[in-house]
This record gives C-alpha cells, sequence and structure tokens, in this order.
C-alpha cells in the first residue's frame, strides 16, 4: 500500500488518540497492588504506557487524551512529569482523563463506557477520526499507516491485529477475514479460538487497538448504552461482534514495515511474560531496538550521574555482562549476569545477580545470590538472602510465577512502599 506521507500527516492531525489506562493488571499480582498496570516500569528507565504514548508522538498524532481510573496516582505523576512537552498552543496535549462520573453515577465498567463517559470531551476536539489504544502493551507502531489503511478501505472502524500462536489465542479477541481483510467474525477471549486459514498452528488476534470514523464511534456507543441493557460495556466482547454485519469492520494486520514479518508486540500483562520482554532487550539484535534514533521512546528523564562499577580485587570486581545498567546504579564489588539494572539500583560486594529484572531504588546487600528474579521498587535486600536457588523457600516469602520467576516487594519483606511508586 503506497501512501504519501503528507496525506498520512493530514490524518493524523484529525485524529484524537485515547489511551485506555485504567485496568487492574491483576495477573501481575502484587506489581499492581499499588499502580495501575501501564505505571509498570519496563525496559530499563521507561513505564509501560511510555510505548503507546511515545507511538503517537512519533506518528504525527499531537492530540492524546489518557483515561485513567484503578490506583492511578504514579501513572499521573508519570504523566505530568514526563509528558508536559507537548505545544499546546500547537493544539498538541497529552490530557488525563480520569474517571470522574461525567455521565453517570458510577466508575468506568468497560472499555466502551470509559469512552462513553467522555464523549462530551472527544467532541469538544471535533477529530474526524478517534483512534482507541490499549496503555500496557509493548510495541513501536506507526498509526500512520493504520489510519490511511482505514480511510483507502472506506471502513467504519479498523482493527489493529497481529499473528499469535493459537495456544495463546484465548487470552485475546480472535477474528475471521475474508481476501480483502474485512472482519467476517469476532469473538472475544474464545475457548476454542479458530485458526487462520491455511496456517492451522496460528490465530488473528486483536491488539486492542481501534481506529472509528467519529460518528460512527458516537453511534455505537450510544446504541450500546441505550439499547443493550446486557452489555458489559467492552469494545471486544460488544461493540466489534456487534457491528460486523452492520458496518464495514476492517482488519489490520501489524507487520514489521522494513521485512514484513509480524512485528514486535507484547502483552506483559503476567510476571512470566513482563519478565521475558525486559530480558529480551538484552539480547545482541533485540526484536524491540531501544537505540533506534528515527523512533524514540519518550519518558520522564531523571538527572542521574553515570552508572559506576567499583573494585577489582580477585574476590570482589564489579561487574556486568550480557546486561543492561542504567543511569545511577553503582555495582560496588558484586557481579551481574544477563540481568536489567533499572535507575539508582545499589549492589553492594559479593553479590551475584542472574537472569533478573531489577526496579528502580533497589539496595541489595552483601552475599546475596539472586537469580530469575523480578524485584520491586525500593525494596532493600538484607544481607545473605537467597533468592531463586530453593523454590519451596521462595513460595513461603515471596510469589513464585507458574514458571519460577520469583517477585519480590518490599511489602513482601516486611518494608514500606517507596512514594512515587
Amino acid at each position: 500500500m503506497h501512501t504519501s506521507q503528507r496525506f498520512v500527516s493530514r490524518l493524523t492531525r484529525q485524529t484524537l488518540a485515547l489511551v485506555l489506562a485504567g485496568g487492574r493488571g491483576s495477573r501481575l499480582h502484587d506489581l499492581t497492588k499499588w499502580r495501575a498496570k501501564p505505571a509498570v516500569p519496563f525496559g530499563g528507565k521507561f513505564r509501560i504506557i511510555d510505548f503507546p504514548l511515545s507511538n503517537c508522538i512519533n506518528s504525527g498524532i499531537g492530540r492524546v487524551g489518557v483515561i485513567t481510573q484503578y490506583k492511578s496516582h504514579s501513572l499521573i505523576r508519570h504523566i505530568q512529569r514526563g509528558w508536559g512537552f507537548m505545544r499546546a498552543e500547537l493544539d498538541e496535549f497529552v490530557e488525563l482523563l480520569p474517571a470522574q462520573q461525567r455521565i453517570e453515577t458510577s466508575w468506568y465498567e468497560g472499555t466502551a463506557d470509559a469512552v462513553m463517559q467522555n464523549l462530551d470531551i472527544i467532541r469538544s476536539h471535533n477529530p474526524e477520526y478517534v483512534l482507541i489504544l490499549a496503555g500496557d502493551h509493548v510495541y513501536k507502531m506507526d498509526y500512520g499507516t493504520m489510519l490511511a489503511a482505514h480511510v483507502e478501505t472506506d471502513a467504519d472502524i479498523t482493527v489493529g491485529c497481529i499473528e499469535v500462536p493459537i495456544e495463546d489465542a484465548a487470552a485475546f479477541g480472535v477474528m475471521s477475514v475474508d481476501d480483502e481483510f474485512r472482519i467476517t467474525q469476532f469473538e472475544e477471549k474464545p475457548d476454542q479460538p479458530k485458526a487462520m486459514p491455511g496456517q492451522p498452528g496460528r490465530a488473528l488476534a486483536s491488539m486492542g487497538i481501534y481506529v472509528f470514523s467519529t460518528k460512527v464511534l458516537f453511534d455505537e456507543l450510544l446504541r450500546d448504552h441505550q439499547l443493550n441493557s446486557e452489555s458489559s460495556h467492552d469494545f471486544g466482547k460488544d461493540i466489534i461482534p456487534s457491528v460486523i454485519r452492520r458496518l464495514r469492520v476492517s482488519a489490520f494486520p501489524f507487520r514489521d514495515p522494513v521485512n514484513n514479518k509480524v512485528a514486535y508486540w507484547r502483552d506483559v500483562g503476567t510476571i512470566d511474560s513482563l519478565w521475558q520482554a525486559n530480558l529480551e532487550l538484552i539480547d545482541i539484535s533485540p526484536e524491540l531496538n531501544l537505540y533506534d534514533s528515527d523512533w524514540p521512546i519518550w519518558t520522564y528523564q531523571e538527572q542521574l550521574p553515570p552508572a559506576k562499577f567499583i573494585f577489582d580485587d580477585d574476590n570482589r570486581r564489579g561487574t556486568a555482562v550480557d546486561s543492561m545498567v542504567a543511569g545511577g546504579c553503582i555495582v560496588s564489588g558484586a557481579r551481574i549476569r544477563h540481568s536489567l539494572l533499572f535507575s539508582q539500583v545499589r549492589v553492594h560486594s559479593f553479590t551475584s545477580v542472574e537472569d533478573s529484572v531489577i526496579f528502580p531504588d533497589v539496595d541489595i546487600g552483601r552475599h546475596c545470590r539472586i537469580r530469575k528474579a523480578v524485584i520491586d521498587r525500593g525494596c532493600r535486600i538484607p544481607e545473605g538472602t537467597r533468592i531463586g536457588y530453593d523454590r519451596d523457600s521462595d513460595e513461603r516469602r515471596f510469589h513464585v510465577s507458574p514458571k519460577g520467576i520469583v517477585l519480590v516487594t518490599p511489602e513482601m519483606l516486611g518494608q514500606d512502599y517507596p512514594h512515587g511508586l
């Protein structure tokens, strides 16, 4: 599909993006006990929500609303600090839309209801198109090409989709399409997902990304709100399945623009998937390139000194191998291997850390041995602690995932959570 950059940029200027960032993220267990899933740290210095927000800015979409609800304080703080660079005089903004009972006397009851309760705000911006995004997925995507496909296929609604293994498809909305990628069937989280034609091991899954022509969005939200008393007011469960036969609903396969293969996209909704996606970044040539200056990931940038590695004695050498280490870290006579350290982590002498993800502001004492762990922000690991070596012992103190990843939070250690999670 050949679309001029000018055409795409005109479309993006006529688009309002809404990022749904109010979910509980309960599958992340204690990581989302005091924060919303989109506020969970990722990639050494970012938070998950930085990825869809950066995609908007890099795609030329300068009008963005972030819909918040569940335990949103740290998310709101992060957006206020890191996303205040937009120019209001150019009609650019990242606007926070907390649940405020503008229409109903209830909180947001589903993804569609969250948008419905902000219809007056959407109307005030007068967009031609509304791009609805999940705030809790990690990927890089030019939304301009999806908007162009929406217009060129004369669609009422376009659903972003990606190929996934059939065994994983039950966690997503699964769709069937015709030869022109018009959606013929859509089922949310099916017990028996349908495979793609000719590909028995693959299914076409919704990414939770939707482009609506604005009038269609308004009409369908009002129809769902007023006429369907049984609705759960969710785009995947209710809106999309109900319109397939009445409207033109197209699928937009998300593919890598360089090699046309299935593009990088991660739903980091479990401890196992979050741990794996973080450690994938350490690979020699990771699928998600954080060093791509043509598509930067924006975030709140703390002013920190460089990482430091000290001591060079035979039994006390500060080293990090096959690892990523953020600013402000001090590795003092400790060994870090195949791990990711976020900012301001301190690792003290005679300690080893392997295959682990260490969130910001963690202090790991001397003579500790840690492997296959996710250590939450602000933890103070006592001297001599062993994590990841004895599952029974770990399960008595911490949370252990199905794949054996040990989640450690300050509360599990009898410590207070730090301010600004």
